[in-house]
């Protein structure tokens, strides 16, 4: 595949969707129309995205921290992670490689190519015909909302019983 068959992707975070509680990580097109690629996936892949993007480092290597120390150690080169397909709603993907002067795509899911790109610190791409068929295009109002829906679960993150009790000196009393 040649770089204009793909488009480079952000990821902008993992998140829960309610109401089914479902893992979903979001991804959007650095350029262009900025399309936004939701994928929904597994619960320990959200929690290892969720971690390496919260910059925590485990004690001991996780999976995808093992399998960055494996390809390191080996001598291979992480190029970049690639969302290649969505067949039957399910999305594939590949982590590029450079080892010993050849190139290696190895089949994966997205979610585990993702959560290794954060480690590695790589690019996320996608085939433009995924986003051509999967991609949304959202209005800029929508990032307005977007926007406020943040600042409302940073606030009720922070939010405690103590703010909502009265002081007697606000109240006239």
């Amino acid at each position: 595949m040649s770089a204009s068959d793909s488009v480079d992707l952000e990821l902008l975070g993992v998140r829960i969707e309610a109401p089914a509680n479902q893992p979903l990580m979001q991804l959007r097109e650095s350029e262009g129309d900025r399309r936004l690629l939701r994928i929904y996936i597994g619960a320990s892949e959200y929690m290892a995205i969720e971690h390496a993007l919260e910059g925590r480092v485990p004690m001991r290597p996780l999976t995808h921290d093992l399998l960055v120390n494996v390809f390191e150690d080996l001598g291979a080169h992480l190029r970049r992670v690639v969302i290649t397909e969505m067949r039957d709603n399910t999305y594939y993907a590949e982590i590029q490689l450079l080892h010993q002067g050849q190139t290696h795509a190895i089949s994966c899911r997205p979610s585990d190519a993702v959560a290794v790109a954060v480690r590695a610190a790589i690019p996320i791409s996608a085939h433009r015909g995924v986003m051509d068929e999967a991609g949304i295009v959202v209005r800029s109002d929508e990032d307005d909302s977007e926007e406020i829906l943040v600042e409302f679960r940073d606030f009720i993150d922070n939010i405690s019983p103590e703010d909502f009790q009265e002081n007697p000196e606000d109240s006239g009393k």
